[in-house]
């Protein structure tokens, strides 16, 4: 089964992408699932079945959405299986900008939107500079210019990446970005498989439930700021 891990910012249009995508392959008779990482609640349940496309949905909580997605993909991977998919595609936001863990080997997509302003792709980090895919999403909002501008900040952070233009209404664009699904390796397992880059570490007192403010309640991993005199 070929496998597929697509990160971004809330509200850049990844579902929608990855719909566009899914009905140009379920037309060559490619089977795909999703399984949908999400913090609190989502609605993209709803989205996918209505689309005839197998789904799974996993909240994260009060844990990081990242961190929830890493202990559970092995059994992403299973559950695909298990369900007959192609090729399956697991969706996880990166609310720090510098989560969604990409994996080795594991054709990794980053979506961005053009809206975020041309300074963003300097601010995303690792969940854009290493992935293998990069896709631009809401491009008819803003001028040629803007959307000029955008792609080349986006190719000066990540100079390696294919840069994919999407358009999650109309579906143009969408096509390249299935024969780039269709392309991704076949993953047997990833039991033992390594991240791109290691998680963010932080064990401090607000980890643990702490909700009071002051250097006496703040234990553990706590960095501080040096403010001018």
């Amino acid at each position: 089964m070929r496998f597929v891990t697509v990160a971004g910012p809330p509200s850049v249009g990844k579902t929608s992408v990855i719909l566009r995508a899914i009905e140009v392959l379920a037309g060559t008779g490619v089977k795909v699932g999703v399984v949908k990482f999400d913090c609190i609640s989502t609605r993209d349940r709803q989205l996918f079945e209505r689309a005839g496309v197998p789904v799974a949905v996993g909240l994260a909580g009060n844990l990081c959405p990242d961190h929830f997605f890493v202990v559970n993909v092995q059994e992403s991977l299973a559950w695909g299986k298990r369900a007959g998919l192609d090729l399956l595609v697991c969706e996880s936001a990166g609310l720090c900008n510098r989560c969604a863990p990409h994996i080795r080997d594991v054709l990794a997509v980053c979506v961005v939107d053009h809206l975020a302003g041309v300074e963003t792709p300097q601010k995303i980090g690792p969940m854009l500079t290493m992935a293998d895919v990069v896709v631009l999403t809401k491009g008819d909002i803003v001028s040629q210019a803007e959307r000029e501008v955008f792609s080349f900040r986006v190719r000066q952070a990540n100079p390696r990446a294919v840069v994919v233009p999407v358009n999650g209404l109309t579906g143009q664009g969408g096509d390249h970005l299935a024969r780039l699904f269709r392309e991704a390796a076949e993953v047997p397992t990833l039991e033992g498989a390594q991240l791109r880059f290691s998680m963010p570490a932080a064990l401090c007192s607000y980890c643990l439930g702490q909700r009071r403010v002051g250097a006496d309640f703040q234990m553990g991993n706590v960095r501080k700021m040096e403010f001018p005199a």
